[in-house]
């Protein structure tokens, strides 16, 4: 039982949603059919895939499903963190109803044996040469996501935790924040996210151990479409 990740899948299969990402490089090229075929090579059913969000390009859940019955099919259970185009996402209540071999984390936890994924999108960190007050305001309700997150499996005894971000944990400068302060609070083992991409970009992602947390890098140009293992 081993559990991988990757993020930014960015899939568009329902009709009229036309969204090709060939546009941004060769990494994205036949994206989705290579990302199933690694998936499919790489993960059994035993086994699980956190998604650090933008799964869909769709922006109605009616319009996201056929995204979301993709990948129910293939191997695996799925836990799904939101990303900022996942416009779609509705009532975490409802959206945990959908599916059962896909979990959406949101104020709450999945777990995997003993060990707990824990979770939130996150935001664009204070430092950022683009924060603004308007971010101030979304980054200070992502802590108290990821903070309900962490306390939920928390009080229910588990201390082998890794966390789960949409947005990359610190500023372009790689400095700490809020973010990473409750990380390192909760004792996680492990935080992986996505949201950046293309070679400039990375750069820009803390790929390193901070205060004895480690951090990856999960988008799916940086992975090249194949899911990473991160534990077992």
């Amino acid at each position: 039982m081993s559990i991988y990740a990757i993020g930014d899948l960015h899939l568009s299969f329902s009709e009229g949603i036309e969204k090709p990402m060939d546009m941004f490089g060769p990494e994205w090229v036949n994206h989705a059919e290579r990302t199933k075929a690694n998936w499919k090579q790489t993960v059994s059913e035993e086994d699980t895939v956190i998604l650090t969000g933008d799964l869909s390009w769709g922006l109605r859940m009616e319009e996201a499903v056929a995204d979301l019955d993709w990948l129910d099919a293939l191997p695996g259970m799925k836990v799904l963190i939101k990303g900022n185009h996942d416009l779609w996402w509705t009532s975490i209540n409802k959206l945990n109803k959908l599916y059962e071999k896909i979990f959406f984390i949101q104020n709450n936890y999945f777990l995997v044996g003993e060990l707990a994924i824990c979770g939130t999108r996150g935001w664009i960190c204070p430092g950022d040469n683009d924060f603004t007050t308007h971010d101030e305001k979304i980054y200070k309700r992502e802590l108290l996501r990821l903070r309900f997150s962490l306390e939920e499996a928390h009080k229910a005894g588990h201390t082998d935790i890794i966390g789960a971000l949409h947005f990359p944990p610190t500023n372009d400068k790689l400095q700490g924040s809020g973010f990473t302060d409750l990380f390192t609070e909760y004792g996680v083992k492990k935080v992986i996210y996505g949201h950046l991409h293309g070679k400039e970009a990375y750069s820009n992602g803390l790929e390193s151990i901070l205060n004895g947390v480690e951090y990856r890098l999960v988008s799916l140009d940086k992975l090249k479409c194949e899911p990473l293992l991160i534990w077992g």
